[in-house]
């Protein structure tokens, strides 16, 4: 089949045991609601040692949500998987070109429809030696999620795009649990070994 690996039926679910009146402990968990409130962009030059100097800057100066999803991002310091539909959103591929740059082994798969639609990064990724990966099928790579270092897994609605960050109704959990990540990894390298650059 196309798809990743199948789950086993949900029949067999049963709560986790309660530890000391708390469920048990799955590692670090956060999940991240889009749209950004303020409605902009952080600012490039806010956090740098001379700061922002634009008289009408256009750009958030507090903390914003793609700041602390960047914030996991830039988490990685060996591997960087990301198997997302759209990516066209500078902020997170600049990022990401950092983190290849720094070392970090990144890998990229997407859709076909996306990888050539007018904005996509995914030719600045392929120019600055990144490996990327394409579904050219006729049905669709609709995945939106990234596992970092074998340790973190990111997954939700959430395209890599503007809109995603600005304007739409958008979710994104991360979550260290050992189980998911690995999950989510054998589901990458089914993809990856499934379609072509």
């Amino acid at each position: 089949s196309m798809g990743c690996l199948q789950s086993p039926p949900a029949s067999n679910y049963a709560a986790p045991p309660q530890a000391n009146g708390a469920a048990a402990s799955i590692g670090h968990v956060d999940v991240i609601f889009f749209p950004e409130p303020s409605g902009k962009m952080p600012c490039r030059n806010a956090n740098t040692p001379r700061g922002c100097h634009r008289h009408n800057c256009n750009y958030e100066h507090g903390p914003t949500l793609i700041g602390r999803f960047l914030q996991y991002l830039n988490s990685a310091t060996r591997t960087l998987d990301i198997c997302v539909f759209t990516i066209t959103c500078d902020e997170i591929s600049d990022a990401v070109m950092a983190l290849h740059k720094r070392g970090v082994k990144v890998r990229v798969i997407t859709d076909d429809d996306q990888a050539n639609s007018l904005g996509s990064d995914i030719d600045k990724f392929r120019q600055c030696g990144i490996p990327v990966k394409v579904d050219h099928s006729k049905t669709h790579m609709h995945h939106k999620f990234a596992v970092i270092d074998h340790r973190l897994l990111m997954n939700g609605s959430f395209n890599w795009t503007r809109q995603a960050v600005l304007g739409n109704q958008e979710n994104v959990v991360m979550i260290e649990n050992p189980k998911l990540v690995h999950d989510f990894s054998q589901c990458f390298e089914k993809l990856w070994s499934q379609f072509r650059a």
